[in-house]
Parts: structure tokens; sequence; C-alpha cells
């Protein structure tokens, strides 16, 4: 017997709404699930869905057939408490189905594909130029970027790209990987030191960059001391770009399929950089597999659709703003702004309000200050914002929600899982959680001594880094290890997964500080902070201590912030007083990261030095 569980044909492309009868039924009757998707007669001229989406007379019709499943009956004390619990193992069901069908491809298959869908003359992508960029324009940007890059590099050499937010940006990361090369992503935010470990961490020659952004940017000192490496302006090898070169682009226009010679999906497609938050940065080595995993995965839990209009503000070096703000709308035919600060706090409501941006990503500390500065009707058009790379505070939770009525999903991930692990949807949400776990993705709980509430979570997936470059062993590949097992990452966060299996972040590991044989979490105290001063920034570290092992230290930019204040909101929130830091150091602005979050490292050198 077939069965349509969301009860009706999907008018978005995505998954709808899962009705708990059809998963009771087949729970009742211990009856075999099969699942089934159709994909492509919604494209068709009888299709239901809205809007942008394109219609073909004969769409490509594909029908995946998964593997078989029952729906076990739970133990549960009512029968709505066990309609609702096997509703929710359907729905789960039905997101692995979405993702499972995806096809197994690289970037620049997964582009073609994408614009054979939508068209050669969808407008796609528009950045600060105030050019609207079609597939076809990305395309040729790709090949012809590609071509530069691969003329002046050998074959699988990792080369440093110095670029802006740009949708330039993002066709030179997809051309230089299809043509054989591996882009790495440099965090310009970095400094020269910071830029200088990453080159040596990959291995890179070459850097790939814009004499005008770095003018602009005023990053000639950082590139100077990029010492024994070569940098390539992409202003100078525009003379290099002959007839022959053009000719090749024409004829890659053509016959595109042709152009990647090497298809594997394993092979590695972006090197990104870890923050340098906790120590020395890493180069991690993500593979097309990983980043079009992680796409399909979020695809599958929230109907993003061609209606969409996504503004990106976060840097393209970070994977947030690589993966969720440039790749995935890109190559799920959602509208894109590429916007190349997140800084420009005034500036960023007024493109989302002038541009009818409706899904926007951020960190707290750039949604607390867009909604600071943004009239309440700036954001009239955004249906989801989500928040990410730093935890989500409850007084910027409360003013977008208050200020503009729209509720923020707030996720969590690690550039180690490309980067996306959980986030809230409309459909499984809860406050305070970032949300559940993406299909796919397994995990473990490790218990953590002295630490109670959760454990240290490890987490295996199609999404996971193929591996890691260290700075002290250039361009060696390091695969994934903890202590789970071979194949497992440790994220360092302490977790709890609650019975619905939402995740809540306890706290980092290296975050905790051990007072009098207690373990207490620093991220705690800056919530104690937060809920004392909400309009002020606050950062704790720990420093050692002779008579009780080690002392808090509240680093804060409110002038007027006193231990006994402090200890109110630790009352107020139940938090011991061993809590309370006894040092407040007062200071004009707090160390912050490229992403907005806190620079611990340089909030450690702080702390040593009172």
């Amino acid at each position: 017997m077939a069965i349509f569980p969301e009860g009706r044909i999907t008018d978005t492309g995505s998954l709808m709404k899962v009705y708990d009868g059809p998963a009771f039924v087949a729970a009742k009757t211990g009856a075999t699930v099969l699942p089934v998707r159709i994909d492509g007669p919604s494209r068709s001229y009888f299709g239901r869905i809205s809007g942008k989406h394109p219609r073909r007379l004969f769409p490509r019709v594909t029908i995946s057939i998964l593997q078989p499943t029952t729906i076990p009956m739970p133990d549960l004390a009512t029968s709505k408490l066990r309609r609702r619990a096997v509703g929710e193992v359907l729905r789960k069901v039905m997101q692995r189905m979405i993702f499972d069908s995806r096809p197994k491809q690289t970037l620049f298959c997964e582009l073609l594909d994408t614009m054979r869908i939508y068209g050669r003359r969808r407008r796609i992508v528009e950045d600060l130029q105030h050019i609207e960029y079609s597939y076809n324009d990305l395309l040729k940007m790709t090949l012809g970027l590609g071509r530069i890059v691969a003329k002046n590099s050998a074959p699988g050499e990792c080369v440093g790209i110095l670029m802006p937010n740009l949708a330039a940006t993002v066709c030179m990361m997809i051309g230089t990987s299809a043509l054989g090369r591996v882009p790495a992503m440099l965090n310009y935010k970095a400094g020269a030191a910071g830029m200088r470990d990453s080159c040596t961490a990959a291995a890179i020659k070459t850097v790939f960059a814009s004499r005008a952004f770095v003018e602009q940017a005023k990053l000639e000192a950082d590139v100077a001391g990029l010492e024994g490496i070569r940098v390539l302006y992409l202003e100078d090898l525009r003379p290099q770009f002959g007839t022959w070169d053009k000719l090749w682009v024409i004829g890659a226009l053509l016959f595109p399929d042709v152009v990647e010679a090497n298809r594997d999906p394993r092979r590695p497609a972006v090197v990104l950089f870890t923050s340098g938050s906790e120590g020395k940065p890493k180069g991690v080595v993500l593979s097309h597999h990983a980043l079009l995993s992680n796409i399909a995965q979020i695809r599958s839990v929230i109907d993003f659709s061609v209606q969409d209009k996504l503004l990106n503000a976060l840097p393209i070096f970070h994977s947030f703003g690589l993966t969720g703000g440039a790749l995935l709308p890109i190559l799920t035919g959602m509208n894109l702004f590429l916007y190349p600060s997140p800084l420009h706090y005034r500036v960023i409501p007024e493109v989302a309000y002038d541009r009818n941006c409706s899904v926007m990503f951020g960190t707290n500390t750039f949604l607390a200050n867009y909604a600071k500065f943004a009239h309440p009707y700036d954001f009239f058009r955004l249906r989801y914002v989500v928040a990410g790379a730093e935890k989500l505070s409850e007084s910027v939770r409360n003013l977008w929600f208050e200020k503009f009525g729209i509720r923020i999903l707030e996720g969590y991930g690690a550039t180690e899982t490309a980067p996306v692990l959980s986030v809230n949807t409309p459909m499984a949400y809860r406050t305070g959680s970032v949300g559940q776990l993406l299909p796919a993705i397994e995990h473990r709980l490790l218990p953590v001594p002295g630490i109670e509430r959760g454990g240290m979570l490890h987490v295996r997936g199609p999404n996971l880094m193929s591996g890691y470059l260290h700075f002290g062993a250039p361009g060696r590949l390091q695969p994934p290890s903890s202590a789970a097992g071979e194949g497992w990452y440790e994220t360092g966060d302490v977790v709890a997964i609650d019975e619905d299996g939402f995740l809540s972040v306890v706290g980092r590991l290296k975050r905790f500080a051990k007072i009098a044989g207690e373990m207490i979490s620093l991220e705690v105290v800056e919530k104690v902070a937060a809920l004392a001063s909400p309009s002020q920034m606050h950062g704790a570290s720990s420093q050692s201590d002779g008579a009780r092992g080690e002392a808090i230290v509240l680093f804060t930019t409110d002038t007027a912030l006193t231990r006994e204040r402090l200890a109110e909101s630790a009352k107020t929130l139940g938090v011991p007083e061993i809590a309370v830091p006894r040092k407040i150091q007062r200071v004009d602005a707090l160390p912050l990261l490229g992403t907005g979050k806190l620079d611990y490292v340089g909030l450690k050198r702080l702390c040593e030095a009172v």
C-alpha cells in the first residue's frame, strides 16, 4: 500500500509537514516501510511549485528507492505520546531519504547540474560591484579564473586565495578545484603571522590575490610578511590570458562536462583554516563529498527555495560563510547577495531591506549589533535567521523576537564538519538548544571527569573533514581520529542531549576552570556577566592560583560592573558563588576574531599579563 505522509504535493520543492497517522499505522501493524523519492515531476508544467521555479515539458525524473525499515512502537504512557514519537521517527526517515538520494559528485558537476535545472540565464548572485551574475556568468568566471590559476601552478598543488566576499572568489575556488588544484582560503583577518602559519601548514608556495582588495583593506604589510611565498595579483595576470585561453573558455562553455578530469568526490575541494581561537591555525581539508553532503543535510531539514534571497556578510574564508553563505544558495537556485564585511552594522540592515532578503546567517555578536541599529521594518522580508559560530544569548533572541517578530534558529557546528552538525528548524525547535543532529551524523557522548551534565561530543558522518594539515608537519594529511575510534572527530565541546534528540552545549572543555576541585564553566561566568550588564561585552579567562588551583578573571567593557552585581546575577541564575570572579579587569574593547567570536588566545594573553 502506498502512503503519502505529507498529505499534499509540495509547493516548496522540499519536505513539508509529515503527518503522524501513517507512522502510527506502520508501527501498530509492524509493516515494513519502503522510502521512495520521485524527483523531477515538480519541475514540469503540471507541478505545484510556485514562483521562479523553472518549468520543463520533459524534466529529468529520478526515482530513488532506499533500504526498507520498520518503525517500532515506543513504550510510552499515552497514545498521544506514542503517536507523536512514531511521527517524529517517520519525519527523520523521510529527511534521511532526501539526503541519501542526492547525487555523489564534485562542486563543478553540481554547478553544471544546477545551471541545467534553473537555466543559464537565471540571475543568481549579486555583490557590491552591483552586477547580477547569471549561471552562465558564474560558469565563465569559474573557467577563466580556474585557467589562470592552473597556468601558474602545478597539478595537485595547494594554492592560497586572498580575496574578499565576491562572486569571483567563489568561482575562483570552484574553478581551481575543477582544474586539479586545491584552493586554500586564507584568513586575511589573522594578520601576517597567522597567514604565514597557515601557508606553512598547507605547504602553500603561491598565493593569488587582488591588488585592489589588498590596497583597500590595507593588507600591504601583511602580504609583505609572507616571506618565501610567491604572491600573484590577478590584475597582473590578466595580460597572460591570451587568444588560446579565450578559445579554451569558449569551448569549455559549449562542452563543460569535459573540463574536469578527476571527478572523484572524495578528493580535496578546499582547505580552510581554524580560527586560531585556541592555538596555531590548522588546515582543515574538506572534500567535495563533505561540502555537498552538508548542503544536502541542511536542505533536508529546512525548506530553502528559489523564491528566497540570502544575504551573506560572513567571510568566505570561514566554513559558515563558505558552505552556508555561498555554496548553499548557488547550488540550490537561491538568490544570493554577497556583502564584504559583517562589521557594517548600520549598512547591513539597509541592504536586507533594499534587496528584499529573506534569509540571513550571522553570529550572536553580529546579530546583536544589527538589531541595535536596524529599523523595525528593515527585516520585514526575513523568513529565516540562522545563528551559529558562538552561543546565542537570551537577550539577542528576545530582542529579535520583540523588535522584528523573528525567531532565530540557532545551530551548532565546526569547521571540521563543513560546518553544520545540528540546527533548530521550523519543524523541530527548542529554545536554548542548538537543534537536532542532521541526518546521517552519528554521535557518541564520552564522560568527562568532574562534569556531571553531558559528555564530550564525538561525531562521524559524510560531512566530516578528510583530515588536518598541521604547522609542524606541512602538507601531510592527518585523518580524523578520537577516543571514539578512527574516523571520529572530537568536537571539544561538552554537550547534553535530551530525550527528543535536542543538543545543548554545556561548554567547551578547554573553557573550564578547576577551582578548589570544582569544574567551573567560563561560559557560565560570561552568562552571569551578561545578565548583570547586558549592553556591554564580557570575556572570562583563568590563571593559576596557588591557593585554589585556578582563578577566574573577567574582562569587561563595563566600567561600573562590580562583584556584588555579578553575585546577584549568579544567584538569579542559580550559579554557585564559587563561579563569581574575584578579579574584574575593565578594558576598552575585547579581542575578536573575524567571525565576531571572542579571541580566547588573545584573552589568555591579557589574563597572563594582569
